[in-house]
């Protein structure tokens, strides 16, 4: 394919892919016979994202369950509406991205006051608990099992809160099969998203098989770095390749520091970095202080790094382990954290700028299902802070466009940008990852939005096309309406 009049980071040319790569840039390059031709309209010709931090399995799922989030169902009202009008499938609702703002906290007499018929079980935002209903318990014998999992209240009964045993569950929920990842390869295709890194710590060797198998079939056409669980061995492709070992540290129930330096040894061991889950400050300094024990490796990192008081900003850098952020979620739970966090540790919540300035590597994660999956919308609250109610918090923490942009760009790419404060330059030889808006970057940057993505491509396949898929709409629509791509 030969691109007409993109912009780059050093002017407008004419780019021709040939195979997988950028085979040629400059201007007035001449199409062959057999070559397609796309014209940018002057728009800026992007390397495609990679979103750094992504669940893909629990993304498919959720786009097949009911939002039970604020922004969906702000209120008990509403909630109890739309469990009400919510189809089972297979005899169960499914609900996910609940948090306590919506309807208080919630166990199984409060989901059973809205839904009592049927089995329901809701996933709470952070993806750390389930909330289900006595249908629900009564349908998984969980009165009689001894899971460590599962909240009793003083008479010993069920609650139906259940923390931390995703595990222990899914043996337990009726079988749906293998999520479909197709919408999932899609939604990303259209967000100019091209390569991913799935951070879910259960991650095996089925769920590898999963993931080769759903690339293989063209159902997700992105990149994948797969992190997981230490015992899985699978020869990598272009495609799939593995990636650290994840550790989720939860404050109330730390593991033995030295088991934990022991587990740091045996993954560095076997070739793989270490990511730690880490959203409190002890969380934080607990991962560090063993990575010092065990001795940091390249590669390893802190997901999240939610509160990042200036101590651990040293620490961090000291080990050069990078940092990998959510800058969208001071957006969507930044006025939570207001009310919620400590006075303290506010100005210190997921850190940008600060980050940069200390010479840590940063990279952004959208964390969906348990933050919207937007890589836009995260690089427009990277350079905004604003709550949704308007606050901006951490105002010394905001990043310009292009280093939001750089953010959610492959790491091959992102050190080019040097200082992150231009657009990194594509080059001959570059994988075709691409992402083309339909804009200008000048128009870009003043609102960052995925209503700009006009194309994507991964190793020189399109993935995506905006003017096709709307001429696909149209030939489908009796009055020729249009569906606009949402904020």
């Amino acid at each position: 394919m030969l691109i007409r009049d993109a912009e780059l980071a050093s002017g407008r040319f004419d780019v021709r892919i040939r195979g997988a790569r950028i085979a040629e840039i400059g201007r007035g390059l001449v199409a062959s016979d057999a070559e397609a031709t796309l014209d940018a309209r002057a728009g800026a010709l992007l390397p495609g994202l990679h979103d750094h931090h992504i669940h893909l399995q629990a993304l498919a799922a959720k786009l097949a369950s009911l939002d039970c989030g604020p922004s969906a169902v702000p209120d008990f009202n509403a909630l109890t509406q739309a469990l009400r009008r919510a189809l089972p499938a297979r005899g169960w609702i499914r609900g996910t991205g609940y948090f306590e703002s919506v309807a208080g906290p919630l166990n199984r007499d409060a989901i059973d006051a809205m839904r009592a018929d049927i089995p329901v079980r809701i996933q709470h935002r952070s993806g750390a608990m389930w909330f289900l209903n006595s249908r629900a318990i009564k349908a998984l014998d969980l009165d009689s099992s001894s899971e460590s999992g599962l909240e009793r209240d003083t008479a010993g009964r069920v609650t139906g809160r259940i923390f931390r045993a995703d595990d222990w569950l899914r043996e337990r929920w009726p079988s749906t099969g293998p999520p479909d990842l197709a919408p999932v390869g899609r939604l990303l295709s259209r967000l100019g998203v091209t390569q991913v890194t799935d951070c879910t710590p259960t991650n095996g060797e089925a769920e590898w098989a999963l993931l080769r198998s759903a690339q293989e079939r063209g159902a997700l056409p992105q990149r994948v770095e797969m992190m997981g669980r230490l015992d899985t061995s699978a020869p990598g492709t272009s495609a799939l390749q593995l990636a650290a070992h994840k550790i989720m540290l939860d404050e109330p129930a730390l593991p033995p520091f030295e088991t934990l330096c022991e587990r740091i040894a045996r993954a560095h061991a076997a070739g793989r970095p270490v990511a730690f889950h880490t959203v409190t400050r002890v969380e934080a300094h607990f991962a560090l202080a063993a990575l010092e024990s065990a001795g940091a490796s390249a590669g390893d990192r802190l997901e999240h790094a939610s509160v990042a008081p200036p101590e651990l900003l040293r620490a961090v850098a000291h080990l050069g382990v990078a940092i990998v952020t959510q800058p969208h979620f001071i957006r969507e739970r930044g006025d939570d954290y207001l009310a919620e966090v400590e006075a303290r540790d506010q100005p210190h919540l997921y850190r940008l700028q600060s980050w940069l300035t200390a010479g840590v590597s940063l990279r952004g994660g959208t964390d969906a299902p348990f933050g919207v999956a937007d890589p836009w919308r995260a690089m427009r609250a990277a350079v905004q802070r604003r709550t949704n109610r308007g606050i901006v918090l951490g105002p010394d923490e905001r990043l310009s466009p292009e280093s939001a942009l750089a953010l959610f760009l492959p790491d091959r790419i992102r050190q080019r940008a040097g200082a992150l404060e231009r657009r990194p330059p594509l080059l001959v030889g570059d994988p075709a990852d691409l992402c083309l808006l339909g804009v200008g970057w000048q128009a870009a940057r003043q609102r960052l939005t995925a209503r700009h993505v006009a194309a994507t491509w991964r190793e020189g396949r399109l993935l995506y096309s905006r003017e096709l898929e709307e001429e696909s709409r149209e030939e489908a629509s009796p009055n020729g309406s249009r569906t606009s791509v949402p904020e």
